[in-house]
């Protein structure tokens, strides 16, 4: 199969540092590569992959001081993909929804997966128009708020078997891996770690939109003693700071759509202690992988029970759920059932003025919500690939 994989420009593919997106397009593109298909990877110059590389950039534009305009690359990476779209059986993007208007005019089988959260009203009248674009979820939970899309299936993201080292032996103390933001709730994480009287390593970079909160609200917790503040970490350290770890913390305050970090440290063998928000009960199996848990005294108490905690058990459900292979597969059945549907009539909606009338009932009364209200869920009769 001739695949192209449409990834942001942000971060290269796999990033150096932080960035899930360009990690899980540069795992799903080497294993597409090692399962004998041609695929052409469109993404930042730096990046490294077996497969074709086509870039508008010679590097990743999160780390480059003299990009100034992250839009204009974006726009010429949209040329060159759809310059060369004749070429592949399929088209996969992962740039969210950039890509829909040169859709609607390009007769070409493609599938877009969604990485980020899409409760957020703005979204309604986007999808409103566009629901008739292929769609794919990380997580049957992330798709809830716009469950009335063309979903073609669910696919958990996958990490190569032999990325993360596994460690039979607990360490000593508590990781937190991620960003420094609000949802993500570092400072749920240090009360866990002083409420249980444990070590806490933080290894978390700060964007700038984030930076007056890390000052203002975490910067001074950071001074308790058990609390050890790393910053951003490569992927050569991720791996020791994650399997050398008593357990990972997972105290979200949001729907997050998947949450890498939890299968990286179940790859490891080490356990997350999760709050049950977003797709946390579908990635974790609770008592087995991890422990879910409500609220911060549920979390101290899910760490006595680590004491026991099967690892080498841990490992084997990454192994049996979340690798790369079946990920790969996973999105193959789904290329093959868009490619052979791909010669028939994109939408059978009727138009008005031009417009494809949603197929949703529930868009009128969403669009009313008012200002960051939640969304109504409705029922979804997609196909999932999990």
């Amino acid at each position: 199969m001739r695949i192209a994989q449409v990834a942001p420009l942000y971060e290269r593919v796999p990033p150096l540092y932080y960035g899930g997106t360009e990690r899980v397009v540069s795992y799903l593109t080497e294993e597409l590569v090692d399962q004998g298909h041609e695929v052409t990877l469109f993404a930042s110059g730096d990046s490294l992959t077996k497969a074709k590389l086509v870039s508008p950039c010679a590097q990743s534009l999160r780390l480059n001081p003299n990009c100034a305009d992250y839009l204009a690359y974006h726009v010429l990476q949209l040329e060159q993909i759809f310059q060369q779209a004749h070429l592949f059986d399929i088209v996969h993007f992962h740039i969210d929804y950039f890509h829909y208007p040169f859709l609607r005019r390009q007769d070409i089988a493609h599938v877009t997966t969604l990485h980020g959260r899409l409760d957020m009203p703005d979204l309604v009248p986007l999808y409103c128009e566009f629901d008739d674009i292929a769609a794919v979820s990380i997580s049957d939970s992330q798709r809830t708020p716009l469950a009335w899309i063309d979903w073609h299936g669910t696919v958990y993201h996958g990490l190569p078997f032999n990325l993360y080292r596994f460690n039979k032996h607990q360490g000593k103390y508590l990781a937190f891996l991620g960003r420094i933001s609000p949802e993500k709730r570092v400072d749920r994480a240090i009360e866990i770690a002083i409420r249980a009287n444990m070590p806490l390593k933080i290894a978390a970079k700060t964007d700038a939109v984030d930076r007056c909160y890390m000052e203002k609200e975490i910067r001074p917790l950071l001074d308790h003693p058990l609390v050890e503040f790393i910053g951003e970490i490569n992927d050569a350290s991720k791996g020791e700071f994650l399997r050398n770890a008593y357990a990972l913390l997972f105290p979200i305050d949001w729907p997050e759509p998947f949450g890498l970090v939890m299968i990286e440290a179940m790859a490891c063998g080490t356990p997350t202690v999760a709050f049950r928000r977003g797709s946390v009960p579908e990635v974790l199996d609770d008592q087995i992988s991890g422990y879910v848990v409500d609220d911060v005294e549920q979390a101290v108490e899910a760490l006595k029970g680590i004491r026991h905690f099967d690892r080498a058990r841990c490992r084997r459900v990454f192994e049996e759920r979340f690798s790369a292979r079946r990920m790969a597969q996973d999105y193959v059945k789904i290329y093959q059932r868009v490619i052979d549907c791909s010669g028939r009539a994109r939408s059978t909606a009727p138009r008005q003025n031009g417009a494809i009338v949603p197929r949703c009932d529930q868009v009128a009364a969403d669009q009313g919500k008012a200002n960051g209200a939640p969304l109504a869920a409705a029922g979804s009769d997609a196909i999932s690939s999990h």
